[in-house]
C-alpha cells in the first residue's frame, strides 16, 4: 500500500503547476521550432541544427536530477521563477544572436531553466495530488505538452513572418510565467512542509521490499523505455517539418501546421497516460505505449501524406502515454525520492531528446531525412524491456 498522502487533491495547484509547465515549454519549443528560420538565416547544417539541440537538451538534462536530490531535502520553492529567469534571459538571447555561437549560449539559458523548474514543479505537482499520482502528473506533464505543441504555431504565424526578432518579444511569454510562479512558489513555502509530512508515517510502502539490485535493474528498464521514446520523439521535434517538405514538396507553414497536429496528439496522450495507469496499473500503460506503436512506425516512413499525418498522431497519442506512468512508477520505486526521480527522468528524457537530435543530424546530413525515419521505426521493439518491470503496485 501506498503511504498516507493528503486525501484532497488541489484542483487549482495542479492547474497553476500545468500553467507553469505550458509556459515553460512553450520558451522551450521555440527553439527546435524557429529551426527552419535560423537554419536559413546563418545557413547551418542538419549537423549543426543537432548540435544545438544536443547542447541546449544536455545542459537541461545533467543538471536535474542534482536539482532534484538537493530539493528532496532543502525544497527551494523560489526556484521555480528564478528557472524561469533564465529561459527568458535566454529568449532574448537567441532573438537578438549575431552569429551560430551567441545561439548556443542562449540554448545553454533555455537549458539551465528547464533543468530549475522540473524537479521542483513535478514535486509540487505530486503534493497536491491528494493520492491521484498518475493523474496529478498527467495534468502537470499536459500543460508542458500544449505548450510544446503550440511552438509551431508561434513559428508559423509569428516567427516566420517577422523572423528571429520575434523569438525575442516572445520572451514575454516567460516574464508572465515568472509572475505565475512566484504565486506558485510562495503557496509553496506557506503549506509544503505540511503536505509533506503525512507521507513520513504510515505503512512500509510494498517497494522498499524489493533489493536494491531489482531496484536497479528496474530503474535501468525505464531509462532504455526513455531512450526508445525520446530518441524516436526526436526525428519528430526536430526533423519531422524537413522530412515533410522533403518528401511531400510541402511549404514551411503547412509542414509546421503537421508538425503541430503531432504535438497536439502528444499533449493528449500525456493526459489520458496517467489516469488510466491509476485505474489499471503503470506497468500495462507502459507496455502499450512503448511496444504499442511499432506497427504504426513501421508503416510511416511508406506512406502517403495524409496517412503519414494520421499515423503521426495515432503515434503521438500512444507513445506519450508512457511518460507519466513511468516516472510515476519510478516515484513509486524510490520513495521518498520525489525530486531525484524526477529530475533524472526528465533529465534523462532531455538529455536522450538532445543526443538524438545531434546524431540523427549527422545521419541526415550523411543520408536523408527519410532514412532517418526508416531507421527510427524500430525503436519501439526496446519496449520488450518491460516484462523485466517487478510489480509495485496493489
Amino acid at each position: 500500500m501506498n503511504a498516507p498522502r493528503a486525501a484532497t487533491t488541489i484542483y487549482p495547484i495542479l492547474l497553476v503547476a500545468s500553467l507553469g509547465h505550458f509556459i515553460n515549454d512553450v520558451t522551450q519549443s521555440l527553439l527546435p521550432a524557429s529551426y527552419p528560420v535560423l537554419k536559413a538565416g546563418f545557413a547551418l547544417s542538419f549537423a549543426q541544427l543537432g548540435v544545438l539541440t544536443f547542447v541546449y537538451q544536455v545542459t537541461a538534462s545533467i543538471l536535474q536530477p542534482f536539482v532534484g536530490w538537493y530539493t528532496d531535502g532543502k525544497p527551494q520553492p523560489y526556484s521555480l521563477p528564478f528557472g524561469m529567469a533564465c529561459s527568458c534571459a535566454g529568449m532574448v538571447t537567441l532573438g537578438f544572436a549575431p552569429n551560430y555561437w551567441v545561439l548556443v549560449l542562449g540554448a545553454v539559458l533555455l537549458g539551465f531553466g528547464s533543468s530549475i523548474f522540473h524537479p521542483e514543479a513535478s514535486r509540487i505537482a505530486r503534493l497536491a495530488s491528494g493520492g491521484k499520482h498518475g493523474f496529478a502528473q498527467s495534468v502537470f506533464q499536459v500543460g508542458g505538452n500544449f505548450g510544446t505543441s503550440l511552438g509551431p504555431l508561434l513559428a508559423a504565424f509569428f516567427i516566420l513572418p517577422h523572423g528571429q526578432r520575434g523569438m525575442a518579444f516572445l520572451a514575454i511569454l516567460a516574464f508572465l510565467g515568472i509572475l505565475i510562479l512566484s504565486g506558485l512558489g510562495r503557496w509553496y513555502q506557506m503549506n509544503g512542509q505540511s503536505l509533506r509530512a503525512p507521507a513520513k508515517s504510515g505503512k512500509k510502502h510494498k517497494a522498499l521490499s524489493l533489493s536494491r539490485t531489482r531496484v536497479g535493474i528496474a530503474i535501468a528498464v525505464l531509462i532504455a523505455l526513455i531512450f526508445s521514446k525520446y530518441f524516436y520523439l526526436a526525428s519528430f521535434t526536430s526533423y519531422y517539418n524537413f522530412y515533410l517538405m522533403e518528401r511531400f514538396g510541402l511549404s514551411e507553414r503547412s509542414a509546421q501546421l503537421c508538425q503541430f497536429v503531432f504535438f497536439a496528439a502528444v499533449a493528449f496522450g500525456t493526459m489520458i497516460g496517467g489516469p488510466v495507469g491509476d485505474r489499471i496499473g503503470r506497468k500495462k500503460v507502459i507496455w502499450t505505449s512503448i511496444l504499442g506503436i511499432l506497427p504504426f512506425t513501421l508503416v510511416l516512413p511508406h506512406a502517403s501524406l495524409e496517412v503519414t499525418v494520421i499515423l503521426s498522431a495515432i503515434i503521438g497519442t500512444v507513445i506519450a502515454s508512457a511518460f507519466s506512468a513511468i516516472v510515476v512508477y519510478a516515484q513509486e520505486l524510490m520513495p521518498g525520492r520525489v525530486g531525484m526521480v524526477s529530475g533524472l527522468f526528465f533529465g534523462f528524457a532531455f538529455g536522450m531528446g538532445g543526443i538524438g537530435a545531434a546524431a540523427l543530424g549527422v545521419l541526415a546530413d550523411r543520408t536523408s531525412i527519410e532514412f532517418v525515419f526508416e531507421l527510427c521505426a524500430f525503436l519501439p521493439l526496446i519496449g520488450l524491456l518491460t516484462i523485466l518491470l517487478p510489480n509495485v503496485e496493489d
